[in-house]
């Protein structure tokens, strides 16, 4: 059988320059460029039939990337693992991008601990602007909104003998993500929202990535917050290098994919105590900085997961009891 595997074209300044073609060669691409950047490389993938899928589940590959990831010197502008992040997520292939969302938890957690200690990471940021890129073109500058009910407005169920139309009966609608405008670099005032973008697509695509990719992202939520797992305000020297300014841009996505982590249909016991300790970590520092809106949805989700943990304490006061005995 014919090799499928696009070859090299020679690019301004001498650089190969690689020319992408259908998904089995996109994959078969990125499959051999990575390859060389990594120490190991398990043999079964270099003949995979499936490269996009398996780059994505493989836990050798993925202990790997991880480790890079945390090095030292990662994000530098000579990285070349951020180099083949960056090039596979412009690869346009729908499954590679989701190997390059699997590993952002590490990614944006690693850049926002070290940024906050304004270390320049213009590796990290290639990746992150090029996810915010595609999230910009896909959303074509509007806003992410829902609409809600009006409550000075009778609903379907209530008869309304002379209809009327006002400004109190117009569609309510509230603002989830502002519209997007294109940006080149990362500015500290730009972080938060080019950040919380990445973390949105990462929740569209959540039920896709393996459990490790949001244990990751939970780690992460406990150094963010800067706490640790208890309801007092001791705090380890290596808790507060960790603590970031946690940006209610950056927050939203955050609840989210806790959300998921703590209710999702697939149970994963490990997963649930790990986004349950985030939840209660994010709560602390909440309340350390008294955020009415943060301790509010961190609040919530922490009530929510303990009534999953205990559900014979998940009392409903607006049920009626069953009983055959009459009170007077």
């Amino acid at each position: 059988m014919a090799d499928r595997t696009p070859s090299p074209e020679k690019a301004a300044g001498g650089k190969p320059h690689i020319k992408w073609g259908d998904a089995y060669s996109k994959g078969r691409t990125a499959v051999e460029s990575l390859s060389t950047i990594l120490r190991y490389f398990p043999p079964r993938l270099s003949s995979s039939e499936t490269p996009a899928m398996d780059l994505l589940q493989d836990p050798d590959i993925a202990t790997q990337i991880s480790a890079l990831l945390r090095r030292p010197d990662s994000g530098a502008v000579n990285d070349n693992l951020c180099a083949w992040l960056y090039d596979t997520f412009h690869s346009s292939e729908p499954q590679l991008q989701l190997v390059v969302l699997r590993f952002l938890p590490i990614i944006a957690g690693v850049y926002l601990t070290r940024a906050a200690l304004n270390k320049p990471l213009p590796g990290f940021e290639s990746v992150l602007l090029a996810i915010y890129a595609h999230e910009t073109a896909a959303r074509n500058g509007q806003a992410v909104t829902v609409s809600i009910p009006d409550l000075s407005h009778a609903s379907i169920y209530h008869e309304s003998k002379m209809p009327t139309k006002n400004a109190s009966t117009e569609l309510h609608l509230a603002v989830i993500t502002a519209s997007l405008e294109p940006h080149g670099t990362v500015r500290s005032t730009r972080r938060a929202k080019i950040v919380g973008v990445a973390l949105e697509l990462y929740y569209s695509k959540i039920s896709q990535f393996p459990v490790g990719s949001k244990l990751d992202f939970c780690d992460f939520c406990k150094i963010w917050s800067g706490q640790n797992s208890h309801d007092n305000h001791e705090k380890s020297t290596e808790a507060r290098r960790g603590r970031i300014n946690l940006a209610w841009e950056l927050l939203q996505p955050i609840m989210r994919i806790l959300g998921h982590c703590l209710f999702r249909p697939e149970k994963s016991d490990e997963l649930f105590q790990a986004a349950f300790v985030a939840c209660r970590c994010l709560n602390s520092r909440a309340q350390h900085d008294t955020n009415a809106k943060a301790m509010l949805a961190t609040g919530s989700l922490v009530k929510l997961a303990e009534m999953a943990k205990n559900p014979a304490s998940n009392v409903d006061y607006t049920e009626i009891a069953m009983s055959n005995e009459i009170s007077v």
